[in-house]
């Protein structure tokens, strides 16, 4: 007899089918044999597997036991396959209903003592098997997680023994419940920010529009400090951006309690990371930095000590939106939607401009220092800040009555006239997603601004791509202000957070 239970492989955020198929045969030499194109994790599961049967009392038949994980060309990775495994040997051996296995997409990590631990990937299994009308089986932490793929039947058993009763009908596994991670904002709060007026400024119009920013400032000027402000002034996670968000971060493994997530991701790597750990990529073509920040924040601080090669492989996700990982054995597509917030000293010291600290390398120190991050790269980003030291006399003031509250109202006001003017554009959410011929529709100047505007892109030796970031930004500034048109001291403002220089 061979038994059948469906499982997933994952390619990216793709669940593909997986037939595990099991066949207990008599005659021969003892065996348990796993084929299929399946990695190491995989092959160990027959351990896994025979443990946790020895520990609900029951013994693997002393015959040829082969499994065989179809289609067999397909790359097998990780130890979610082990629950598909055990339960296709227990059909085999008659313990549980093969047919009623059959309406199941199978899922989960095998303790020794017969537990199910939590694996990455149930909320794309779950989404998989709800389109192809099956139920799911999982760990009981994930079962919160597999709730939102809809109206299917989920099974979340805490072990190997609870799960088999469920099936012979001996007890009822309770529904799980959809569960949502907290969405309160726990970090800095903007009233902690003393002086800095122009850099915050330059925060809430990121964080209205989505744009892209980088601020330059001697060391304890507070640029981490900002950055960490960010994520409490924008706004929650809309119900299909928090699906988004919440399957990378589940094939990555890191929804905690199986709960999707509300607020938006934010991402601090080190500027020691490489490149497969920002992009994605590795033997296993994982997502990486720049793919779980989506729909977030990704900060990068130091940003001229990054490798360049490193910093330059952001230039592409940050224009399409997308990542893709090309292997010899793995082709996939991760989301990468990201907001960019990078911090840098204006050189190696530090102290560019302060006669008293400044090396004595200096302007060639500054030169030699910013020539470390490409000038594509800083086209792609649409405010330049200078963030000057904080006096002591800034220091002894009250701290601001303006909160992170209270811009994060004015922020939620601009998204909500973006999402209003886009509804009906595909997938655009942000001004800072806009197209040129989009933008043409939306963010076209009056006749001063558009003056303006042409005189600067002149001067200023603006690209195609700068200029269009300066409409973005300028058409941000409107929605800020509550203008239909955007005016000339939009653009005017917009063009003042331009990169003055190139950097070669």
């Amino acid at each position: 007899m061979v038994a059948h239970v469906t499982t997933v492989a994952f390619l990216g955020l793709e669940a593909r089918s997986v037939d595990v198929q099991v066949q207990v045969a008599k005659g021969g030499m003892h065996a348990f044999n796993v084929v299929g194109l399946a990695d190491k994790a995989v092959n160990e599961s027959k351990e896994r597997v025979r443990a946790a049967l020895a520990a609900i009392g029951l013994a693997l038949p002393f015959q040829r036991i082969t499994v065989n994980l179809s289609p067999a060309d397909l790359p097998k990775e990780g130890s979610h396959f082990d629950l598909a495994i055990a339960m296709g040997l227990l059909a085999a051996m008659g313990v549980v209903d093969a047919e009623a296995l059959s309406h199941y997409v199978v899922i989960g990590e095998l303790g020794l003592d017969g537990r199910l631990a939590p694996v990455p990937g149930v909320l794309l299994a779950a989404l998989h098997a709800s389109e192809k009308d099956l139920g799911l089986i999982c760990p009981v932490t994930q079962g919160g997680e597999a709730a939102w793929a809809g109206r299917i039947e989920v099974l979340a058993a805490p072990d190997l023994l609870s799960l088999i009763n469920h099936l012979k009908g001996a007890q009822l596994l309770a529904p799980p419940e959809r569960a949502v991670a907290d969405s309160s904002w726990n970090g800095p709060d903007l009233a902690e920010v003393k002086g800095q007026e122009t850099a915050k400024r330059a925060l809430e119009i990121a964080a209205a529009g989505g744009h892209n920013l980088v601020m330059v400032g001697p060391p304890g000027a507070g640029k981490s400090l900002l950055a960490a402000c960010l994520p409490g002034i924008l706004p929650e996670l809309s119900p299909q951006e928090a699906l988004e968000v919440s399957m990378v971060a589940s094939v990555a493994g890191q929804l905690e309690g199986g709960r999707l997530l509300r607020r938006r991701p934010y991402r601090a790597p080190h500027h020691s990371a490489s490149m497969p750990a920002l992009v994605g990529g590795g033997a296993k073509a994982r997502p990486g930095e720049v793919s779980l920040a989506h729909l977030g924040v990704l900060f990068l601080d130091e940003l001229p000590e990054f490798q360049r090669p490193v910093i330059d492989s952001l230039r592409q996700p940050l224009e399409t939106g997308a990542i893709v990982v090309a292997r010899a054995n793995a082709h996939v597509s991760y989301p990468s939607r990201i907001q960019l917030i990078a911090a840098m000293n204006p050189c190696k010291c530090g102290h560019l401009g302060d006669a008293a600290l400044a090396c004595s390398r200096a302007p060639r120190c500054a030169a030699d220092y910013q020539a470390r991050v490409s000038g594509p790269l800083l086209d792609r980003i649409d405010l330049h800040v200078d963030v000057q030291a904080v006096s002591a006399a800034d220091l002894a003031l009250p701290p601001p009555a303006e909160t992170s509250a209270d811009v994060a109202a004015r922020v939620a006001t601009a998204r909500a006239i973006q999402t209003a003017r886009y509804a009906d554009h595909g997938g655009v959410r942000t001004n800072a997603e806009a197209d040129g011929k989009l933008l043409e529709a939306v963010a076209t100047p009056d006749e001063p601004g558009g003056k303006l505007l042409a005189q600067a892109a002149e001067a200023m030796r603006l690209s195609a791509r700068g200029y269009h970031r300066v409409l973005r930004v300028s058409r941000t500034l409107a929605d800020l202000a509550g203008a239909e048109t955007v005016g000339r001291v939009h653009v005017a403002e917009a063009l003042s957070y331009r990169r003055r220089a190139p950097v070669n």
